[in-house]
């Protein structure tokens, strides 16, 4: 790969200027911080013609890798780390081939590549932040063997805190950085354990980014996707289903549909059970009978969307309505469905939510608890009402489990549909007889 796979106009831009600046080479040797073999060397390639450059790399490449390297790890001024880090990723841009003379530098220093790169990363200056973490994924993504977590980790934590930050510049080199380390399989455990990623993705989708930018987190999360953990979590922690329908819905480039219709297909092979009812529940069926009839340039989405279809076809035929509850209850996005307000389902099923030491309870006053969503709460309080109302014995599994309180704390929610739903599932739980279980 080269650097030209990581890369934004403010990257280029800045580089462009950077080559043109004068950096006082002479100064350091005075100050003994470049010896006098080192001055000459980086004066043959400071500023000089591409063509000269790419010429001198071609006979000495390890020799400049190196030089390029120590430098950066003794010389800290801001202006000086900017030139050297341009020096460092013009060598490497097309031409992978030079990646291997940089690896190979830890053979004379145990500390280089990565030591001075990854201290460069806490300097505080976005140039220099992004032209790093540009020049550390080219390295990282080209090893042969699993990146050490001493290299990747801080790389990592760097780039979770660039992607949930508020400089586009910062947003955009990070998710392309992580778009090429997610590549790997060992990269893709890492990048899981750090939380800040995946919520970065899920809040750079929810402030839509344009068809790029939302095809470039998707193709993320579609590489997470084929990991068996990641695919039974990413959903129950993240909510990611019924955000990827929204953004799939809503996009006008046929090649982010790709990748989301690929990224649940993945979700369902690998984890039907945490993924199915979620997307039934979000409406992905009607969704995606309607992309079967699409005319596609890529027959790869067909098959993907047809897989989709029917898998949710088998799955819908074969829900009973306290499946469709339970689904709902398990997705977290409980709406106005015909269940919540039929009687016959309520005295047929209230009882059901005991199960499994009141697990369906449990969620839906952990909902009361938890959502901001008005509609949501207003649902969820209904349906304690519900619960109460006919099964005898609930008033005090509810009030035990701080369902009660919670309950009433909504009667003042700014919500009138919360508060009103709220006063009548109170009257529920005050009106019914106290039984002792």
């Amino acid at each position: 790969m080269s650097a030209s796979f990581v890369s934004n106009s403010y990257l280029d831009e800045t580089s462009s200027k950077i080559r043109a600046k004068p950096v006082p080479w002479e100064g350091y040797q005075r100050a003994d911080l470049v010896t006098s073999e080192e001055l000459i060397l980086i004066k043959k390639v400071d500023r000089q013609p591409k063509a000269k450059t790419e010429s001198i790399l071609l006979s000495d490449g390890s020799t400049y890798a190196l030089l390029y390297l120590r430098l950066l790890k003794k010389l800290q001024r801001i202006d000086t780390m900017q030139c050297i880090l341009v020096l460092i990723a013009d060598a490497l841009t097309d031409h992978g081939e030079r990646v291997p003379l940089f690896i190979k530098t830890s053979e004379i220093d145990p500390e280089l590549p990565y030591g001075p790169l990854l201290r460069t990363l806490d300097a505080q200056d976005e140039f220099v932040q992004l032209k790093v973490a540009q020049i550390l994924t080219i390295l990282l993504s080209s090893e042969f063997s699993p990146v050490q977590p001493q290299q990747l980790i801080p790389f990592l934590n760097t780039l979770a805190s660039l992607v949930q930050g508020n400089s586009t510049n910062k947003r955009e080199v990070a998710v392309q950085c992580l778009e090429t380390l997610l590549a790997r399989r060992h990269c893709r455990r890492v990048v899981w354990s750090i939380p800040g990623i995946i919520a970065g993705f899920v809040e750079i989708l929810k402030h839509r980014p344009g068809p790029q930018g939302s095809y470039q987190v998707a193709y993320c999360l579609w590489l997470l996707s084929f990991e068996q953990n990641v695919a039974e979590q990413i959903n129950k922690k993240y909510d990611i289903i019924p955000l990827l329908i929204d953004v799939a819905q809503g996009a006008v480039k046929e090649k982010v549909i790709r990748v989301i219709v690929a990224t649940f297909r993945n979700l369902i092979t690998k984890a039907p059970a945490s993924n199915l009812p979620a997307m039934l529940v979000a409406q992905l069926l009607p969704f995606v009978k309607n992309l079967c009839s699409r005319k596609w340039s890529d027959e790869d989405i067909l098959e993907d969307v047809q897989f989709l279809r029917d898998e949710l076809n088998t799955n819908f035929q074969s829900l009973t309505t306290y499946d469709e509850y339970t689904s709902e209850l398990t997705s977290g996005h409980l709406s106005w469905t015909p269940v919540h307000e039929s009687e016959d389902f309520w005295k047929e099923n209230a009882t059901r939510l005991n199960d499994r030491d009141c697990e369906q309870l449990k969620s839906l006053i952990a909902l009361l608890f938890n959502s901001t969503d008005p509609i949501v709460l207003a649902v969820a309080a209904h349906d304690v009402g519900q619960y109460v109302k006919h099964y005898d014995r609930g008033k005090k599994i509810v009030t035990d489990l701080g369902g009660k309180a919670r309950v009433m704390e909504l009667m003042g929610h700014e919500n009138p549909d919360v508060r009103y739903r709220a006063l009548l599932s109170v009257q529920q739980l005050v009106s019914q007889p106290w039984i002792t279980v």
